[in-house]
């Protein structure tokens, strides 16, 4: 299995920039995909970045030109760069990454850390 511990979360002003990170336990190259979920209170938990094989990134179009997914292999870490942050982006961020093994693929999540954006 995988451990994922993430950090960086806090308490910025509109506009402002957040730098979360995802710290794994194994490996990153044995991951299939990592990615940024978040959930904001009364919503479901939605899909915000990921990085799937060949490197290949996908973003929600609610932040798509400002934020952005990027690892580190050597620190099996994984970050999420968030840039001109709105209130609406105020939730909780987990983490998740996907392995493969042998029944088929498992999903594993971090505890979350929480990003609140206001004035």
């Amino acid at each position: 299995q995988v451990q994922l511990v993430e950090s960086g979360g806090g308490l910025v002003q509109p506009g402002g920039s957040l730098r979360l990170s995802c710290a794994a336990s194994r490996s990153i190259f044995s991951i299939k995909a990592m990615g940024w979920y978040r959930q904001a209170p009364g919503k479901q938990r939605e899909l915000v970045a990921a990085m799937q094989s060949g490197s290949i990134t996908v973003y929600a179009d609610s932040v798509k030109g400002r934020f952005t997914i990027s690892r580190d292999n050597a620190k099996n870490t994984v970050y999420l760069q968030m840039n001109s942050l709105k209130p609406e982006d105020t939730a909780v961020y987990y983490c998740k990454a996907t392995v493969v093994a042998g029944p088929g693929e498992y999903d594993y999540w971090g505890q979350g850390t929480q990003v609140t954006v206001s004035s």
